[in-house]
């Protein structure tokens, strides 16, 4: 798989990407400050899913319309680098298979240490509407 790394996310998350096989793209090696609709068009160019903790790209895909070859939105408040690490290290050993090119949410997972139920659904919570077929939830 191919990954577009936004600036949020931890540089450890792009230097295990790097190092376990996968081709991952820092944002912040190709323009710190672009916007998110230009970090989609990028990763549409070169068919990469955009791994960020930004909220924003939800309004872009849904309710702006534009393209994407995937995105994983993780919702990690105030998470630290080893924590989203090993949130990336879970999804992708977990779900790899059925993220690809899907706009996917990744949600509450402070407590990964626990041994909590897992879920993955494309139906979204209740809270959250006009999301398609293509999305996955995950939920921890």
């Amino acid at each position: 798989m191919k990954f577009l790394v936004d600036v949020g996310v931890s540089k450890k998350v792009e230097k295990w990407l790097d190092e376990n096989g996968y081709d991952a793209k820092a944002v912040r090696d190709v323009n710190s400050r672009a916007k998110d609709s230009e970090i989609l068009h990028l990763a549409v160019q070169e068919g990469r899913m955009v791994i960020t903790m930004d909220k924003d790209f939800g309004e872009l895909v849904y309710n702006s319309g534009l393209k994407h070859s995937g995105v994983l939105i993780l919702r990690l408040e105030d998470a630290d680098g080893e924590q989203k690490l090993e949130v990336v290290k879970k999804i992708l050993g977990n779900y790899a298979d059925k993220i690809r090119n899907r706009f996917c949410v990744f949600q509450d997972a402070m407590h990964i240490a626990d041994d909590l139920a897992k879920t993955i659904s494309t139906s979204p919570p209740e809270k959250t509407k006009g999301l398609s077929e293509n999305s996955i939830w995950i939920i921890y």
